[in-house]
């Protein structure tokens, strides 16, 4: 079976033909860097990540691309009103560029912490001003774009495929316009290319119209088709961008350059909290630093890919702890493998090969991700493998060091390398075991802890002899008590 995706633009599983045979390139829409990164952010980039690794799995040579963006796009994310990384830097009394630099730092923080691959480039708005002038030029030039007051701006009546990302006409956006609007537009539903700043707008750059900063939407354009081409395989980013963001993107871009921009745009689907749409006003919303405090980044990366990227994922402290659990099962056939093949039994009496039928999962898995990307049915494959695995281990038959080796270079390959949710090597897994027994042994001494305060010296010192005899030391200090190896 080929690989089948999700074509937003034809609303339809289209079979996925590259432009160029063995290569891809990728575009996702980065982050705004105004805030800290929150768990609608995770649900997108965690779902283009396993998109890329599965890409890539699959043979294709993949350059992706995912900017930042540093020059904030507006607060109601269209023309008007003030430009998000200044108003943080306002309340925060910084420069904008500090406040970009320091969410940069946090997003790519957070990213590394669920096990993303880091885009091979990241490219800032603020680095691309000069190619993002010479977009709006040239459709000037050609008459799709006009200047208003220092100000620059897409004619969508110019353009007859404006609406067909988002399925809204042109005639539908004439009909629904409001009353009061930007009296610089010749229609509402044009949209920024450039925007004049005002003399107190701290980050702006010279143009042919005056000082100003560029538009969100010529932004990706302009990195997008730097970089991949002026026509490009796939384009991705959250349903929420579709429109106008990603509607602005095609034309714009189709009209300074006469050619299709892109072929195939993916857009996930949004994030609720307890069945509510996320948001700073309702109350519920979730950054990811918070996030990591109740649950490991591992576990908010499995509980995304256990809905797919395009249905609406609910966050709950419920469904948390549900995925936790999955995922420790998960982690533990692992931990018997490699105990098991530790043992080094490669042959003699009552050894045996597996009767794992490995090719079948390893088609049941391909299958689930050549279905448009299908991670929740890959895992429930896993699932149905570690099963057989446990049930072959709690057999009082001997099985071969070979066989085991198998099954965990499968788990390796599917778990590890494709969906990221299981450790890729030793190493991972041994980190992550280290973490568990010191979270552990911090539980040992905070229960000791209560144990003083109860005045029980008897059970307090049989918590520290039974430690000492496992090589922790318990040293009680002023300041609290600490322990130590040894």
């Amino acid at each position: 079976m080929a690989l089948h995706l999700y074509n937003t633009l034809r609303r339809e599983k289209e079979e996925f033909k590259p432009i160029h045979d063995g290569r891809v390139g990728v575009y996702v829409c980065g982050p705004t860097v105004y805030g800290h990164s929150h768990i609608g952010h995770a649900k997108s980039y965690v779902s283009f990540d396993v998109i890329i690794r599965y890409l890539r799995y699959a043979g294709y040579k993949v350059l992706y691309v995912q900017n930042i963006t540093d020059v904030g796009h507006l607060t109601d994310d269209a023309d008007e009103g003030e430009d998000k990384i200044e108003k943080e830097s306002r309340m925060d009394r910084v420069h904008p560029m500090q406040i970009a630099e320091m969410y940069t730092r946090s997003y790519f923080e957070d990213m590394d912490a669920m096990g993303l691959v880091r885009p091979d480039i990241s490219p800032r708005a603020s680095g691309h001003i000069l190619e993002q002038l010479k977009i709006v030029e040239r459709l000037i030039q050609e008459g799709y774009a006009y200047v208003a007051n220092g100000s620059v701006y897409f004619d969508v009546s110019r353009f007859a495929g404006y609406g067909k990302l988002s399925g809204r006409s042109f005639e539908d956006m004439e009909a629904g316009a409001r009353v009061v609007v930007n009296p610089e537009k010749r229609h509402p539903a044009d949209f920024a290319l450039w925007k004049r700043a005002e003399p107190d707008h701290i980050m702006q750059w010279p143009s042919p119209w005056g000082k100003g900063f560029p538009g969100w939407h010529i932004e990706c354009s302009a990195m997008s088709m730097k970089y991949l081409g002026e026509s490009f395989d796939i384009h991705g980013g959250g349903l929420e961008n579709q429109f106008p963001h990603h509607e602005c993107e095609i034309a714009q871009s189709e009209c300074s350059t006469g050619k299709p921009f892109v072929k195939y745009w993916i857009h996930n689907n949004m994030v609720t909290v307890n069945g509510q749409k996320m948001g700073k006003s309702l109350g519920n919303f979730v950054t990811l630093k918070d996030a990591f405090k109740k649950y490991d980044p591992s576990v908010v990366r499995f509980f995304i890919l256990q809905s797919h990227y395009r249905s609406t994922l609910d966050f709950s402290d419920e469904a948390l702890l549900g995925a936790k659990a999955g995922l420790e099962k998960l982690l533990n056939t692992v931990r018997n493998l490699r105990e098991e093949q530790a043992k080094g039994t490669a042959s003699g009496e009552g050894v045996t090969e597996a009767a794992i039928d490995l090719e079948s999962y390893k088609r049941r898995i391909t299958a689930a991700m050549d279905d448009d990307f299908n991670s929740p049915q890959a895992i429930a494959v896993l699932f149905d493998l570690a099963r057989e695995t446990n049930a072959l281990l709690n057999l009082d038959t001997k099985v071969s060091a070979s066989s085991l080796g198998k099954i965990l270079e499968f788990l390796r390959e599917f778990g590890g390398v494709v969906l990221g949710i299981l450790p890729a090597g030793t190493a991972t897994l041994a980190a992550t075991d280290q973490k568990l027994k010191a979270d552990l042994l911090q539980i040992i001494v905070d229960l000791r802890k209560d144990v003083r305060a109860q005045k029980l010296w008897g059970l307090s010192d049989s918590i520290r002899d039974g430690l000492k005899k496992l090589g922790i030391t318990i040293e009680d200090r002023k300041d609290g008590t600490v322990w130590r190896k040894g």
